[in-house]
C-alpha cells in the first residue's frame, strides 16, 4: 500500500480517516495494527480486505493494483484469498458449528460431500472436533470465536484478517485465542490483527502503529505491502 487516502464527508466537514498511509505486509507474516478508536485500523483493515476502497494511493494485491480487478473479480478475492475474523463471532445461532463453517464454501460452489471433509478439518484444527453439532449458544466465547477462525479458515485463503478477535472475551480465554493465531501463523498463515490493546499488538512479531489516520513510525520501519 502506498498513499493510501480515505475521506469521510459529514456535511462540511471532511474526516480523513487515512492520511497517506503506506504498508507492506509480506507473505505468511503475522502483523499486529494498533491504534486507538478512531484512529483510522478499521477503515484501513476495510481497504486491505477489499471491503472499501481508497480515494487516492495504490494497494498491490499479489503484485496486482486493486484498480485492475473487476467487481467480480473482487468478490470473489473476498471470497476466497481473505479470511475475515469479527469481534463479534457473526455466527448464524440456528446452525451448527459445523454448518457456519460450511457456509462460505457453499458460496464457493464446493460439492456436500467435499464440504463437510473441510469443516471438519478446520474445525479439528482449531481444536473443536468434539463441538462440532454443537450451536452457538451451546459454546462458551472462546470456542464461538473459535469457530469464527475455523470458518475463516475455510475456503484456505491467503490472508487472514482479524478484527479486534480478543475483544469479547476475558484474558485467560483472548490468550487462547491468541495461542491458536500463532500456531496458525507458524503453520504459514498470513495474519493482520487489528487491535487497541497494547498487550494484544506486542504478542505478535510486528506492529504498525496508527494514530489519526497515520502511521507513527517511519515507512521505513514498517515495510509491508500487500
Amino acid at each position: 500500500m502506498l498513499g493510501i487516502r480515505k475521506e469521510y464527508h459529514m456535511g462540511d466537514t471532511v474526516l480523513a480517516a487515512l492520511d497517506g498511509v503506506d504498508i507492506h505486509i509480506k507473505p505468511h507474516e503475522f502483523v499486529s495494527i494498533i491504534g486507538p478508536s478512531g484512529s483510522g485500523k478499521s477503515t484501513l483493515m476495510n481497504i486491505i480486505g477489499c471491503l472499501d476502497t481508497a480515494d487516492e494511493g495504490i494497494y498491490y494485491l499479489d503484485g496486482q493494483e486493486i484498480e485492475d480487478y473487476t467487481e467480480d473479480e473482487l468478490a470473489e478475492i473476498r471470497n476466497r484469498k481473505i479470511g475475515f475474523v469479527f469481534q463479534q463471532f457473526n455466527l448464524l445461532p440456528k446452525l451448527t458449528a459445523r454448518e457456519n463453517v460450511e457456509l462460505p464454501l457453499i458460496y464457493q460452489g464446493m460439492s456436500a460431500g467435499r464440504r463437510r471433509a473441510r469443516s471438519k478439518e478446520v474445525l479439528e484444527r482449531v481444536g473443536l472436533a468434539d463441538r462440532m453439532n454443537h450451536k452457538p449458544t451451546e459454546l462458551s466465547g472462546g470456542q464461538q470465536q473459535r469457530v469464527a477462525i475455523a470458518r475463516a479458515l475455510a475456503g484456505n485463503p491467503s490472508l487472514l484478517l482479524a478484527d479486534e478477535p480478543t475483544g469479547n472475551l476475558d484474558s485467560r480465554t483472548g490468550a487462547e485465542v491468541m495461542k491458536l493465531f500463532h500456531e496458525l501463523h507458524d503453520a504459514g498463515n498470513t495474519i493482520v490483527l487489528i487491535t487497541h490493546d497494547a498487550t494484544i499488538a506486542a504478542q505478535t512479531p510486528r506492529s504498525i502503529h496508527i494514530h489519526d489516520g497515520r502511521v507513527l513510525k517511519p515507512a521505513s520501519e514498517n515495510e509491508v505491502v500487500i
